[in-house]
């Protein structure tokens, strides 16, 4: 029995992302994990010592950071795996960047150099990330 055309069509425009382009994403998933991890590690004493005012916002922090460990580390496992785990970080992280950056421009309000830096950074290296584990179009399946 013969392939359908239309799977013939799919694998002609659509070729396997090379094994060494899934090696680069993976690793670049795999320092944002462990970037995260030691930010949530960095936490732990940050959420001790909050007063009453901040302990909830430093706690609910602490807990993203471990989320996002988790995530990144799914996507490092399957890079080609779920789209929408995909675009929930890179949005997150590009909302954040830009949040940054808009509260950098009102002035007076804390922390933005670090949003900027670490969520811009992290903007940087999931969208490298992103399309190094997607397959290349236009290329034969050879």
């Amino acid at each position: 029995m013969s392939p359908s055309v239309a799977a013939v069509q799919q694998s002609a425009v659509h070729s396997p992302t090379p094994p060494a382009r899934l090696r680069v994403a993976r690793v670049l998933l795999i320092i944002a994990a462990v970037g995260a991890v030691g930010a949530a590690v960095g936490q732990i004493q940050v959420v001790f010592d909050a007063g009453g005012a901040t302990k909830v916002v430093e706690t609910w922090r602490l807990y993203g950071f471990v989320v996002f460990a988790g995530l990144f580390a799914l996507l490092a496992v399957r890079p080609r795996g779920n789209l929408t785990v995909w675009l929930l970080v890179i949005t997150n992280k590009l909302a954040l960047t830009v949040t940054g950056l808009a509260y950098q421009a009102h002035g007076g309000i804390a922390d933005t150099d670090a949003i900027i830096t670490w969520d811009g950074g992290l903007t940087v290296l999931l969208l490298a990330a992103f399309a190094l584990s997607r397959p290349r179009a236009g290329q034969s399946a050879a």
